[in-house]
């Protein structure tokens, strides 16, 4: 199963932030089993929406280098108050530093009433996969294309297709 969970862009500062929105509906097929008869957002899909949000600013602030980022280090999780259906998650994400393909965040959630949902730091790692093998360089452009298409979406430049 592959989660996409930023439903919203609200607002971006290529090399320093990013705001994003998740909401969260009863029909998510997680919440069938987390837990039925009080279903809350699972801590690691909170964190995973930090993650991808951060994803989205580190695609901002590179242009989309890397076509392919993943998750390297999590620190200092720290979890709030519970996230059930109908509330809006509102996630904030700082670069706090960044290396190489490395860089390092700062990510905070808080539900549509401002109390504290998430809080942690990580480290994400991009690459391309033209860099493993020549036979990749399709396969990233693909890729930068797929996520450039989202952005806009993300962002309301675009329309999804009917």
């Amino acid at each position: 199963m592959r989660f996409h969970l930023i439903d919203r862009i609200e607002a971006c500062e290529p090399g320093k932030s990013l705001k994003a929105a998740k909401y969260l509906a009863l029909g998510e097929e997680y919440l069938a089993d987390h837990f039925p008869r009080f279903p809350i957002m699972p801590g690691v899909l909170m964190l995973q929406a930090a993650v991808e949000a951060a994803s989205w600013l580190w695609r901002a602030t590179t242009d989309f280098q890397h076509p392919v980022i993943v998750l390297r280090e999590v620190k200092n999780v720290k979890y709030g108050t519970f996230m059930q259906p109908g509330r809006r998650m509102d996630v904030s994400i700082e670069l706090v530093k960044q290396e190489g393909d490395t860089a390092t965040f700062k990510g905070r959630g808080a539900d549509d009433a401002g109390q504290a949902t998430l809080s942690a730091q990580f480290t994400l790692r991009g690459y391309g996969l033209a860099d493993r093998s020549p036979a990749g360089a399709i396969t990233d452009e693909n890729l930068r294309s797929h996520w450039r298409t989202r952005w806009a979406l993300l962002r309301g430049e675009l329309r999804p297709k009917s």
